[in-house]
């Protein structure tokens, strides 16, 4: 892990990495380039042994302008598709436990993992908190947080090529229509922020990312700014949240990834797989774009997956409402079979 006293350089790499990743991907014509060219240039990076670190500042920044972004694309029309989310919640949450445990199933079994650290592993979504819960049992904290990061990251790679394959166009950043003058979003800036810091000490999941969304939501709707994010501010904040997925596998050390990795992404196949059929599902009794739904159940990272439906253009609210939902289901969910498993033994 980086030291205080390389810090500003090993941060100065990652961003640097970061960079060329999304370049490459543009070029290259990855799907969701900004996201997913750093993801993977990081990830590269950590694996081979490189240390790196996104300075705290600027990951929150980042929550807060990804929040901005999906704020201005709330509209009044919206809110005539949501009469049908209660029906999409209870998908979603039906899809959340036949995930919790599959997964959990499949490592038990296949992966000979105790079952503790099975089921904190298999958990789709929550990983701070997870990590958390973890230090409280006797579960493989490292092989936990690689489990649950190779998950984050591969359903970052792998939505927006699904997306693609759907015949949508993923090379796009950014939204259509009037941007944001540079005051009005300096000013938008701050005050969401400090409403994501009231969050944040609330102890609200992805605090940063709502306070923007809340802040934006709402002058936006009442006409006191218009426009969206402008391009040179978002594309960067995407391309953070890239570098910061790729990042976590910094200082993890190689025995650890190598063994972990196959977990990860077994329970990441098992996600998606949960995750198509019940988008399908959804879709063939309300109105609602496949795409949408799928990132919007998709058990990625909440502040990327929020980050992909602004690139891709799905409906911002319906994403981030269906994300935190996932989130309340877990906070509760997680507990109440961690204690049942910490009475039944190993």
């Amino acid at each position: 892990m980086a030291t205080p006293g390389n810090e500003p350089l090993t941060a100065l790499l990652t961003l640097t990495t970061g960079a060329a990743g999304a370049v490459l991907a543009f070029l290259l014509g990855f799907p969701a380039p900004a996201l997913t060219g750093p993801a993977l240039a990081c990830t590269i990076l950590c694996v081979a042994g490189v240390p790196l670190h996104v300075p705290h500042i600027l990951r929150n920044v980042c929550f807060v302008v990804i929040g901005m972004s999906m704020g201005t694309g709330v509209t009044p029309e919206v809110y005539e598709t949501a009469r049908q989310w209660p029906l999409s919640f209870l998908f979603l949450a039906l899809s959340v436990c036949v995930i919790f445990a599959a997964g959990t199933v499949t490592l038990r079994r296949l992966w000979r993992q105790d079952r503790q650290t099975a089921l904190l592993s298999s958990v789709p979504g929550h990983l701070s908190y997870i990590l958390g819960l973890s230090t409280d049992t006797r579960g493989d904290i490292a092989s936990i947080s690689v489990i649950q990061s190779t998950r984050v990251l591969a359903l970052t790679l792998i939505v927006p090529f699904a997306v693609s394959m759907m015949g949508y166009d993923t090379t796009q950043m950014g939204l259509p229509g009037a941007k944001m003058a540079l005051i009005p979003l300096a000013v938008s800036l701050l005050l969401a922020m400090c409403i994501g810091l009231i969050l944040h000490r609330l102890r609200i999941p992805a605090a940063l990312l709502l306070g923007g969304m809340i802040f934006s939501t709402v002058t936006h709707l009442s006409g006191l700014v218009v426009g969206h994010v402008p391009l040179w501010a978002a594309i960067p904040a995407f391309a953070i949240m890239g570098t910061m997925i790729g990042s976590r596998f910094s200082g993890v050390a190689f025995k650890t990834l190598v063994r972990a990795f196959g977990a990860g992404f077994a329970i990441t196949l098992i996600a998606f797989l949960v995750t198509i059929i019940f988008a399908v599902l959804l879709i063939q009794v309300v109105d609602l774009p496949l795409p949408q739904v799928l990132i919007a159940f998709a058990p990625g990272g909440v502040e990327s997956m929020a980050a992909m439906a602004v690139i891709l253009g799905a409906d911002p609210s319906f994403v981030a409402a269906h994300h935190v939902w996932r989130l309340v289901i877990l906070t509760f969910l997680a507990p109440l079979v961690l204690g049942r498993t910490k009475k039944s033994g190993p």
